[in-house]
């Protein structure tokens, strides 16, 4: 039997190659690139793998962020701690008052509730004056009139009338007033929506 050229003694080699760099989500185009070793020279599985590895894995991970200064970035992360802990306790406090059976829909707030609201919720909003109108008679909870699905805060004013206003406006708002300089990265970051 005539004796197969190198290349073709390879092939099944190089598919065992090939299955073992794509098992382990390799780029095959990495291995391929390499400038060590043409593609029909001979090598363990471990030495295959090994080489993809190296290829693909970061030379030294302090260098990736070499563009970012950490005095500015530490400043920035230890902001955002204080102002998660600033707010964290009012955020939840109005989520469990929205998501939870605490309250049935239409149903006013107790005294001590409402009063935590109106000093660290509705006292921020933007539009507080707005929202109170003639004057505030309640805070109420109910299903949103647009969005039957969400449940939010309700001023009820002194005239019967009644109108919606949401609380992550007023956290956003005690945020910007609070925190100037970190307010709107923050609020970029960590709110659904940023507008108002």
């Amino acid at each position: 039997m005539a004796a197969s050229s190198p290349l073709v003694r390879g092939l099944p080699l190089l598919r065992r190659h090939f299955r073992i760099i794509h098992h382990h989500h390799y780029s095959l185009a990495a291995v391929l690139a390499s400038p060590r070793r043409p593609i029909c020279s001979f090598a363990s599985e471990s030495e295959v793998v090994t080489e993809a590895t190296q290829q693909l894995r970061p030379k030294n991970l302090s260098n990736l962020f070499t563009n970012i200064d950490d005095s500015e970035y530490r400043k920035w992360k230890d902001r955002e701690d204080e102002i998660f802990r600033d707010i964290q306790p009012t955020s939840l406090f109005a989520k469990e008052i929205l998501h939870s059976d605490r309250y049935m829909d239409g149903e006013r707030l107790t005294v001590d509730d409402e009063k935590f609201v109106l000093e660290k919720l509705l006292a921020y909003h933007p539009h507080s004056a707005d929202k109170i109108g003639c004057g505030l008679d309640s805070i109420m909870v109910d299903r949103h009139p647009h969005f039957r699905q969400s449940r939010c805060l309700f001023v009820v004013r002194t005239d019967g009338g009644w109108i919606d206003f949401s609380y992550q406006k007023c956290l956003r708002e005690y945020i910007r007033k609070k925190y100037p300089s970190y307010a709107e990265r923050f609020i970029r970051a960590h709110f659904k929506r940023t507008s108002g």
